[in-house]
C-alpha cells in the first residue's frame, strides 16, 4: 500500500490553482525520488485528468507515450487536434518522452487550450547526494522549452523536510519514532522516499526498532545493506577503478573521522571530487560526500582487511571534544545554527547496546543546543542519551527536565527531577508546564549565575521574557556582557514597551541565529502588541510557521497566541477535537449540531493559521478533568 500523502500543503495548492480557469498548468522538476509523482497526483485526484507518461524503452517510438490516447500513424497536426477537447493532461516523466510525444506536448502548451501538468527531472544535482545514472540522452528541448521559453510556470521540488519525514515513518511504524532516529534516516535518504520506504522495511523486517520509551521506537547500529541500497549506491561506485574504490574504501574504514588531504593522491582527490564522491572541509579533511556510500563499502570488504581498517571508539575522542568545544562555543556566541557533528551522531546511532559510547558531557551539550534550538523532542533524546552513560549526570537530567517541560509535559519533568536537586531553570519551566505561571516567575533565578560564562546569567534572566514579565529582568540584561544578552535583551525592551514592530524584529534576530522557540514565542507576543490587525495576523502566522518546527513546544507565550484568537465556543471545540474527538463526538458532548460544530473548527482553523486537526495537538492542552487523553498524546 502507497505511504500517506504528508506534507507539501503550499506545493499542492499551487499546482492544484494552476488547474483553475485562466491557467494553463505548471511544470514540476526534481531530484529523482522527491515524491514529484505522488505530488501531483494527489492534486489531480478525482479530476479525471488523462495520463501519459515516459518511458527508457520507448524513447525511439514516435508517439509512444500517446498511444493509449492516439490512432496508428496519426501526424504531429492530426494529434493536437485530436487531442484538443482534452481539458486536462498530466505528462508523467517527460524526460523519457519520444521526440513526437515532446513535440505534442509542447504544441499543447503553445495552443494553451489543455491544461498540462508536467513532471520531469531536471538533472540539476542535490548537493551531496548520491549521483544517478549518467543521462545518455539530455531531456527532449521540446520540454525543457516549456520552463525555460516561459510557456508554464516552473515549480522546483525540494527534497521533502525532517518534520515530513517525521510524520511518515511515524505512520509507517504506527507511532512515534525518536528524533536522533528521523534524524538519521533524513540525512541518509536525502529526500529520496523510495529509498527512505525500502530503509523502514529493512529496519521492520530485520527487528531493528527498538523502545526507548513507552511511545517511541529508535534504530540504533548499522545500516542494513539492502538490495534497494546497493542498487541505488552503485550508480555511482561500480564505474570506479582500483585505486578510486581502494581511496573510498579507505575513507569508508575512517568514518566518522575524516582523512587529512595529504594522505591520499591529489589527482585522485581531484577526480574524485569532480565525481561527487568525496568532499573536503575547512580543515583539508577528506570525507565520503554520501552517508550510504561508507555502509555499502565496508560491507563489500573482506572480513581481514575490515578488522585491520576498522577504527575502535576510543580514537575518537579528540574529534568528540572538539565537537563539545564548537557547539559551547556556539552558545557563548549566541549562535545555535546547525553545525557538523559526524562524530557525535555517528557514536549515537551505531551504539546498539545498552552502554552507550556518548559520554553525558558530550550529550549534555547537544541537549542544550537542541533545546535552544527549539528541538525539544531532539533534546530530549540527547539527554536520554547521556542518561544511559551515567544516569545520575545532573546536567543531562536538568536538560531533560526542560525540555520535557517546555513541551507542556509537567509529569515528565516532575519525574525526571523526583529525588535530584532542581536546578533553577528547571524548577521554574516545571512550575509553569503546571499552569502557575506566579510562582514560576518567582523562582526565576535574578541574581547573576557563578561560573565563566556570563550567557548563564543572561539566558536565566530570560526566561522572565518567555513568560511575560519582561520589566524584572531588562534592566539587568541590558546591562549583562557577552553576545546572548546582546541577542536577548531588545526582545526584552520591546515586549516591556509593548512595541509589536521591535518584537517582530528581535523574533528575526533570533531566527537568524537559529533560536526557533524562542523567535515564535517573540512573533506570539508581538500579536498582542500590535495596533494594525494586518500586522498582528502576520506576527502569528510566523509564530505558527516558526512553532511547528520546534517539536511540540508548549510554553506560555505560545498558549497565549491561541487563547487571545479564539472565542470561548471556538477554545471549548478545538480542545477537544486537539483530543481526538471526532465532529459527530463532539456535537453530543456539547448538545450542538454537527453542521454547527463543523463551521466553529473552520472558523479556528481560519484565526489560527492551522490546516486541519494534526496542526492542533502543539496548541491546545486538552481537557484532563474530562477525563480525556491530553493533545500530546492524542
Amino acid at each position: 500500500m502507497p505511504w500517506p500523502f504528508t506534507g507539501r500543503e503550499d506545493e499542492l495548492e499551487l499546482i492544484r490553482g494552476s488547474l483553475t480557469a485562466g491557467r494553463h498548468g505548471i511544470v514540476v522538476t526534481g531530484p529523482e525520488g522527491c515524491g514529484k509523482t505522488r505530488l501531483v497526483k494527489e492534486a489531480v485526484r478525482g479530476t479525471g485528468c488523462a495520463t501519459v507518461t515516459g518511458t527508457p524503452e520507448t524513447r525511439r517510438i514516435p508517439f509512444a507515450a500517446f498511444a493509449h490516447l492516439l490512432p496508428e500513424g496519426v501526424s504531429l497536426h492530426r494529434a493536437v487536434h485530436l487531442l484538443a477537447g482534452i481539458r486536462s493532461l498530466l505528462v508523467d516523466d517527460a524526460h523519457l518522452l519520444d521526440d513526437a510525444s515532446a513535440a505534442l506536448v509542447h504544441q499543447l502548451a503553445v495552443h494553451g487550450r489543455t491544461r498540462l501538468l508536467v513532471v520531469s527531472t531536471d538533472n540539476a544535482p542535490v548537493p551531496g547526494a548520491i549521483r544517478a545514472e549518467p543521462v545518455t540522452e539530455p531531456v527532449p528541448g521540446a520540454v525543457s522549452r516549456l520552463w525555460t521559453g516561459e510557456l508554464l510556470p516552473r515549480l522546483r521540488l525540494e527534497p521533502l523536510p525532517r518534520q515530513d519525514v517525521a510524520q511518515l515513518v511515524a505512520a509507517d511504524v504506527d507511532g512515534a519514532v525518536e528524533p536522533l532516529t528521523v534524524n538519521r534516516l533524513h540525512r541518509l535518504c536525502q529526500g529520496d522516499l523510495r529509498l527512505l520506504r525500502a530503509l523502514m522495511g529493512a529496519l521492520r523486517r530485520r527487528g531493528l526498532l527498538t523502545r526507548v520509551s513507552s511511545d517511541a521506537w529508535a534504530w540504533r547500529g548499522p545500516v542494513p545493506v539492502t538490495a534497494t541500497v546497493l542498487e541505488r549506491t552503485a550508480r555511482a561506485l561500480d564505474r570506479l577503478s582500483p585505486d578510486e574504490s581502494a581511496a573510498l574504501e579507505r575513507l569508508a574504514f575512517s568514518e566518522p573521522l575524516g582523512l587529512d588531504i595529504g594522505e591520499l593522491d591529489e589527482g585522485l582527490l581531484e577526480h574524485l571530487e569532480a565525481q561527487g564522491l568525496i568532499g573536503i572541509d575547512d580543515h583539508f579533511a577528506v570525507r565520503l560526500a554520501h552517508p550510504l556510500h561508507g555502509p555499502v563499502l565496508r560491507a563489500g570488504a573482506g572480513q581481514l582487511r575490515a578488522r585491520r581498517l576498522t577504527r575502535t571508539p576510543p580514537r575518537f575522542g579528540p574529534a568528540l571534544d572538539a565537537e563539545r568545544a564548537a557547539l559551547t562555543r556556539g552558545i557563548e556566541q549566541a549562535d545555535v545554527r546547525e553545525v557538523p557533528t559526524p562524530v557525535g551522531d555517528w557514536l549515537a546511532e551505531e551504539s546498539a547496546g545498552p552502554d552507550s559510547p556518548v559520554p553525558a558531557e558530550y550529550a549534555a551539550v547537544r541537549a542544550r543546543v537542541a533545546r535552544l534550538r527549539g528541538a525539544l523532542r531532539e533534546a530530549v533524546a540527547w539527554a536520554r542519551e547521556g542518561l544511559r552513560t551515567a544516569a545520575d549526570d545532573l546536567s543531562c537530567r536538568a536538560e531533560l527536565a526542560l525540555a520535557e517541560a517546555q513541551s507542556g509535559d509537567a509529569t515528565a519533568a516532575h519525574d525526571v527531577l523526583e529525588g535530584h536537586p532542581a536546578p533553577g531553570q528547571a524548577a521554574t519551566w516545571l512550575r509553569a508546564a503546571r499552569g502557575d505561571t506566579g510562582k514560576a516567575l518567582k523562582s526565576v533565578c535574578l541574581e547573576p549565575v557563578s561560573g565563566d560564562f556570563s550567557g548563564d546569567s543572561a539566558f536565566a534572566l530570560y526566561d522572565a521574557v518567555r513568560l511575560g514579565a519582561p520589566d524584572l529582568v531588562a534592566d539587568r540584561l541590558a546591562r549583562l556582557p557577552g553576545e546572548p544578552a546582546a541577542l536577548l535583551a531588545p526582545h526584552a525592551d520591546a515586549l516591556a514597551r509593548g512595541d509589536g514592530p521591535a518584537l517582530d524584529r528581535a523574533a528575526e534576530r533570533l531566527e537568524q541565529r537559529g533560536f526557533l522557540l524562542f523567535a515564535a514565542e517573540a512573533h506570539a507576543q508581538a500579536v498582542q502588541a500590535h495596533r494594525d490587525p494586518r500586522a498582528a495576523r502576520m506576527s502569528r502566522s510566523r509564530a505558527v510557521t516558526l512553532a511547528r518546527r520546534c517539536q511540540g513546544a508548549r510554553t506560555p507565550a505560545l498558549s497565549r497566541l491561541v487563547l487571545g484568537e479564539l472565542t470561548a465556543r471556538q477554545r471549548q471545540i478545538v480542545t477537544l477535537a486537539a483530543a481526538g474527538l471526532s465532529n459527530r463526538q463532539i456535537a453530543e458532548q456539547l448538545t450542538l449540531s454537527i453542521r454547527t460544530v463543523g463551521n466553529h473548527l473552520y472558523g479556528a482553523y481560519a484565526r489560527l493559521g492551522a490546516g486541519d486537526r494534526d496542526a492542533l495537538t502543539w496548541l491546545v492542552d486538552a481537557p484532563d478533568e474530562a477525563g480525556l487523553p491530553t493533545a500530546r498524546s492524542a
